[in-house]
């Protein structure tokens, strides 16, 4: 709903586009792309995915043209298999959802080329070091996002209260995550399982949380890190963004 509706978070995407330079295409590794080994997206022409079932029907009529770009895919895909991560190029992978959405209201005129990146159900390193493979792409003028979520457990959402308080356990879990990276401590980012307050509460499933591992990564080894949003909605759903660079 966030393609479509007010919100704080809505509201942050409509204004980033403007905010940062420009670039000339973007890498988005989004969580609702999964596949064992990495996938690079290099349709020319991607389609708008709507995978989710159950919603109003304005958001089954969206449509998000932007183009492809099978030449940087095949760039995204050799420097994957330069690090020792052989990567598949997928001639017809379209844009999902945490593709489309955060993108619509950033970039609304859908220009900008756009090459999706799996991630997959495994550990932060793995994800850290795709987006180390990918730091290349920020000197060519290349925006890397990852797109996923700080805190993601459906089953624990207030759903009939989208202004309900952010529950202790949650806020526990942002606190130690915002410190850490704030910190630049990668060491405990990537041992966050075991040391942050109530992983797997926050992430019973891993998949929206890699994508922050892929930005991080794609700054290099010395990034700066800077928090740019923090909303949450439905009680847990933490909505935070960050920039690495």
């Amino acid at each position: 709903m966030l393609a479509i509706e007010d919100s704080p978070a809505g509201r942050f995407l409509d204004r980033l586009g403007g905010q940062l330079p420009r670039p000339r295409a973007v890498v988005i590794a989004s969580a609702h792309f999964m596949a064992p080994q990495p996938v690079v997206g290099a349709a020319p022409h991607p389609a708008t995915i709507h995978d989710f079932r159950g919603f109003p029907e304005p958001l089954y009529r969206i449509d998000y043209p932007a183009p492809g770009d099978p030449g940087l895919a095949r760039a995204v895909a050799e420097l994957l298999g330069d690090a020792g991560l052989p990567a598949t190029l997928r001639l017809d992978q379209g844009l999902d959802h945490g593709a489309w959405v955060p993108l619509r209201r950033m970039y609304p005129d859908a220009s900008l080329p756009v090459v999706p990146v799996s991630v997959d159900p495994g550990d932060a390193a793995h994800h850290l070091a795709i987006g180390r493979a990918l730091a290349p792409l920020r000197e060519d003028g290349v925006l890397v996002i990852g797109s996923g979520g700080f805190v993601h457990n459906l089953g624990d959402l207030e759903w009939t209260d989208r202004e309900a308080p952010v529950p202790a356990w949650a806020a526990a879990f942002s606190g130690w995550m915002r410190e850490r990276l704030a910190a630049g401590d990668t060491g405990a980012l990537l041992d966050w399982e075991r040391l942050a307050p109530h992983a797997r509460r926050a992430h019973p499933t891993v998949e929206h949380f890699m994508p922050l591992f892929v930005a991080l990564g794609a700054a290099g080894p010395q990034a700066s890190v800077r928090q740019l949003h923090a909303s949450a909605e439905f009680g847990s759903l933490a909505l935070d963004a960050f920039a690495f660079a």
